[in-house]
């Protein structure tokens, strides 16, 4: 991974600490600020928002209700992209849910809904001296049209870039092929993978190694911890889900391993690969293909599930740490 997307202590990966999380606001997204939230080794300087596994209204409503339970209602929550760059808009309510958060119960959108700002994360990055990281959860347009609209701003201010997207190896979720994030805007992701950013691709082939089961998430429903309580009702959702169409007894809990990398650098490792977006509307739409002649991209392909999980001691507790083990 390049040097100008982090500091090194030994062999020690140290990122920025300072961070933006852009997010669609999902069951998964939702753990995965709680993590952030909790973890005193991150600043959250903002969280920009986009449609994806819900509406943007909604992705920014559940953003907002996440912070609020996890005690951080100061962190800000700007709303972005209502729409792909190129592409007709589709969501996710089956995997997701209505509310883009399962079961969880949630207050109305604010009224007049989300008002988009396709250029918030440029705004953002403006307002906000020296480096940062990004990290991307959802659909890459936010940070696509930022690239677009003032590159070199973009470039200065993002010293590494930890994007959930992509598969290599392992089969699509949204087809054989494709995730669903690049799937959504594939023109985002393309223009992603060849700006050149220090990026680094968390995709499917590490993110459907971590998960949850059924019986663990039946024990977080009964926290007295009510952001516990919230999550466990969103999470309830996603284990329905995936034992209906996965025959999964649990759920993948896809974007907490950009954050776990970030609190614990080296919980990642992979290799730089050259990577194409397939751009076209059949069945390889959103498919991040290796290619020797594509655009040089870090890869995460290996994770160290045991200590992503005690990670998530900081969200759910050490009580459902242990008693998973029994």
């Amino acid at each position: 991974m390049p040097p100008t997307a982090r500091r090194r202590k030994g062999n020690q990966v140290i990122y920025h600490n300072r961070i933006v999380i852009d997010t669609d606001a999902g069951i998964d997204d939702s753990v995965a600020l709680a993590l952030a939230a909790r973890s005193p080794e991150l600043q959250i300087l903002a969280v920009t928002t986009t449609y994806g596994n819900a509406p943007l209204d909604l992705s920014t409503r559940n953003a907002l209700r996440v912070l609020e339970l996890a005690g951080s209602p100061h962190i800000p929550v700007l709303p972005g992209a209502w729409k792909p760059i190129a592409r007709p808009l589709v969501t996710a309510p089956e995997t997701h849910g209505a509310s883009g958060v399962g079961y969880a119960p949630v207050p109305p959108p604010r009224p007049g809904g989300a008002v988009p700002r396709p250029r918030v994360l440029l705004d953002v990055l403006r307002a906000t001296p020296g480096p940062i990281t990004l990290v991307t959860l959802g659909p890459l347009t936010n940070l696509a049209i930022a690239l677009r609209a003032d590159r070199s701003l973009v470039r200065s201010r993002v010293a590494c870039h930890l994007g959930m997207f992509g598969n290599i190896n392992e089969r699509g979720n949204t087809n054989r092929w494709a995730d669903f994030n690049a799937w959504s805007d594939p023109e985002a992701a393309d223009e992603i993978v060849r700006s050149a950013l220090p990026t680094t691709m968390v995709g499917l082939d590490v993110t459907r190694q971590m998960t949850m089961s059924a019986r663990e998430v039946e024990r977080l429903r009964g926290s007295q911890d009510p952001l516990v309580a919230w999550l466990a009702e969103a999470l309830q959702f996603y284990v329905e889900f995936h034992r209906s169409q996965e025959r999964l007894d649990g759920c993948v809990v896809n974007d907490i391993l950009p954050i776990g990398e970030l609190i614990r650098p080296g919980l990642l490792s992979g290799e730089r690969l050259g990577l194409r977006v397939a751009l076209d509307e059949g069945e390889h739409r959103g498919h991040t293909k290796s290619d020797v002649h594509g655009s040089m991209t870090n890869v995460a392909l290996q994770v160290d599930i045991a200590g992503m999980r005690k990670l998530l001691i900081r969200v759910f507790g050490k009580r459902w740490l242990e008693g998973a083990h029994r």
